[in-house]
């Protein structure tokens, strides 16, 4: 415990401060009639032991850079954490407790970021905040690593985690954890709520690992089995675990889920249902909590008032960043601008430079190539920039000269490397970025096959719903991919990330579009991007200027470019690999004097922000309109299209191109679909 926690705590009630949780969860679920009150009554000891004693943060400033993390995991378990902040003293007031599950209000049915003062995360997903916290503690590690230095600690906290059998369940902890492990995150703790209870009942038929080996066998500390009942043993654990120098921790605490209720603890019925009222007055009762539902008394609210302790500790470590600054002036501004998501100042000149220089060169290449022929460049420039692969570096491309192979010593210490060698493990990357872009500090990218989307697409949801600069760099992206056949080849994933709301979704067509797609991603500091990019190579297209790209979709070959002088009849929309068919077709049809106007639409999502009269000069009105792209044809319908060149089939084994002449994208087809339209 730290002196600035001591100093301000009256004698320690446990006991109170547990059953204060407990009154709060039981109440606040009954009134919703809806809700977990298993989880927080079962867990009241382990939160009083963490947030009475050793949490470092501040209900009056949640967002100072080194608090300490928290993370609730069995994020069904909401009333636990709201309970929390409520005591503590952040800006949730009971009002918000009693609205619990209502619209709008700060307290919904799982924590969600951004919505809750004090939530690091948005938990529900089993598994995933779990995983979320290895981000936030790999971020920790490595921002301490880069900035601390002279005996000034400026990066030193800690990352907690509650988490219960269904997320040990999931597989995407197997993929957390033994990253954690492979990391060294020895200021990770995680607190396993072993109570062998979930919806369906006693976990023993179909849950019979052995927790403790587990962990070991991913190079974990494992403390316990402890009585979860016990503050003082929890208190133990957890001083035990921070004296942790290469091992991140799990303390196993065996539990009564539903703890206090007389009939219902213990039981399945305390996991997701109200206790009724009945039940609740017989908990009152046993817990010997004589007031009235919604009601805390006084004394409970002393004990765990962190408002003077939390602005102590804050200002502590401000002083550390005054000494700090005063010593390391250039390092400090730097952590500041990155603790607060900022670009470099001269970001939109750097993003315009790179490009240009694309634009300049005219390459042929394929787009992942483009990709990181961009990524040279941003990642020289910023040093916030955090790459990575799931075991396909080499094909991704998501290496740069200033981005070396992350890797730590026996010791725990880093070589600060900037790209993460994430393994086969797609949907723990993506929750791991989620993360480390939630603690902030850094800007995360990571790549994988694009029909891997598949594995990680939940976490690129969470992403989304966070509203996190997360980029995902989506390689071989169609049939172009060729003989690794239809488990490898992409159909239907374009469409179906740009269902997910709040995501940007790239499909570039050349190294131009591809470092105006970079661009945009570090740019938008409130949503995460996908991009998606080629195996095969794609020649670069003549474009009159580079402004209109960033809008997602733009005029990029008039009828005059190709020797008619003449207004469109016709619009061919493309994306990707495919601009260059629409190019083709519209030479094709210039010979028989059918004149067609190209647009390139990288990004549908962009475009689809646009007003209203920039689309129609883009796409104007009364002219036939023919989507090409190598997927589903099913979302190129909101445009009023007359015809889809697409593929709504899986794809087959065989050289590229061979594949794109069997499944018809071929210039001669597509001129043949405008000819078609023009028709009726």
């Amino acid at each position: 415990m730290s002196a600035a926690l001591a100093s301000t705590a009256p004698p320690p009630q446990p006991t109170l401060m547990a059953n204060a949780i407990r009154a709060l969860a039981m109440d606040a679920v009954q009134q919703a009639n809806s809700g977990h009150p298993g989880a927080p009554l079962g867990m009241a000891e382990i939160a009083v032991a963490l947030w009475g004693r050793h949490l470092r943060h501040n209900p009056l400033n949640p967002h100072w850079p080194d608090r300490d993390r928290f993370v609730l995991s069995n994020g069904h378990g909401s009333m636990l954490v709201y309970a929390l902040l409520h005591l503590t003293g952040y800006d949730l007031p009971m009002s918000e407790l009693r609205n619990f599950r209502q619209l709008h209000s700060k307290t919904p049915g799982h924590p969600e970021f951004g919505i809750t003062p004090g939530v690091e995360t948005t938990t529900g997903p089993l598994g995933q905040g779990l995983t979320n916290a290895v981000g936030m503690a790999l971020a920790e590690k490595l921002l301490a690593h880069e900035f601390n230095r002279d005996g000034i600690a400026l990066v030193d906290h800690h990352t907690y985690v509650f988490m219960g059998d269904g997320c040990l369940m999931e597989g995407i902890s197997h993929e957390a954890c033994a990253l954690a492990g492979a990391w060294r995150l020895n200021k990770l703790i995680a607190f396993y709520d072993d109570n062998g209870i979930s919806i369906d009942g006693q976990v023993e038929p179909w849950y019979v690992d052995d927790a403790a080996k587990r962990f070991e066998a991913y190079r974990w500390n494992v403390i316990g089995p402890i009585d979860g009942h016990d503050v003082d043993a929890v208190d133990a654990a957890i001083a035990e675990a921070k004296r942790s120098t290469d091992k991140p921790s799990i303390v196993i605490c065996k539990t009564t889920i539903g703890k206090g209720a007389p009939t219902r603890g213990g039981t399945a019925k305390a996991h997701g249902e109200a206790l009724g009222v009945e039940e609740i007055q017989r908990t009152r009762d046993a817990l010997g909590w004589v007031h009235e539902p919604f009601v805390v008394p006084e004394a409970a609210y002393e004990q765990w008032d962190a408002r003077v302790a939390g602005a102590n500790v804050e200002a502590q470590w401000n002083e550390r960043l005054a000494a700090y600054r005063a010593a390391h002036p250039e390092l400090a501004a730097e952590f500041v601008r990155r603790a607060q998501g900022e670009l470099p100042k001269d970001f939109a000149q750097m993003a315009a430079q790179a490009a240009a220089a694309a634009h300049g060169k005219a390459e042929t290449v394929a787009s992942r190539k483009a990709s990181q022929i961009a990524l040279e460049a941003f990642t020289k420039f910023m040093p916030e920039m955090l790459g990575g692969s799931a075991d396909l570096t080499g094909s991704n491309l998501t290496n740069t000269s200033s981005t070396p192979a992350l890797r730590f010593d026996e010791s725990g210490e880093s070589n600060g490397g900037r790209h993460i060698n994430y393994g086969v493990r797609e949907f723990g990357m993506a929750a791991v970025m989620n993360g480390i872009a939630l603690h902030g500090g850094y800007i995360p990218y990571g790549g994988t096959f694009l029909t891997f989307s598949d594995y990680s697409r939940n976490a690129i949801r969470m992403a989304a719903l966070m509203k996190t600069r997360v980029i995902h760099v989506f390689t071989h992206d169609s049939i172009g991919l060729g003989e690794d056949g239809p488990t490898h080849q992409s159909i239907e994933h374009a469409a179906a990330l740009r269902l997910i709301p709040g995501l940007d979704v790239w499909r570039p067509a050349d190294t131009a579009e591809t470092a105006v797609a970079w661009g945009r991603a570090l740019a938008s500091a409130n949503r995460p991007s996908a991009l998606l990019l080629s195996r095969q190579n794609l020649p670069y297209a003549p474009k009159a200027g580079l402004d209109d790209i960033a809008r997602g979709g733009y005029v990029l070959a008039e009828p005059a470019e190709v020797g008619l002088k003449k207004k469109p009849q016709a619009v061919i929309i493309a994306t990707g690999s495919e601009v260059q068919l629409a190019l083709h077709a519209q030479q094709q049809l210039a010979v028989h004097g059918v004149a067609v106007r190209v647009v390139s639409m990288p990004s549908t999502t962009v475009f689809d922000r646009q007003d209203a009269a920039y689309k129609r000069q883009v796409l104007p009105a009364g002219l036939p309109r023919v989507a090409v792209e190598a997927g589903v044809t099913d979302g190129w319908w909101k445009y009023g299209c007359a015809a889809v060149v697409g593929i709504d089939t899986y794809g087959e084994s065989a050289p590229a191109g061979v594949l794109f002449k069997h499944f018809h994208f071929t210039a001669d087809n597509v001129a043949a679909t405008v000819l078609k339209a023009l028709r009726g």
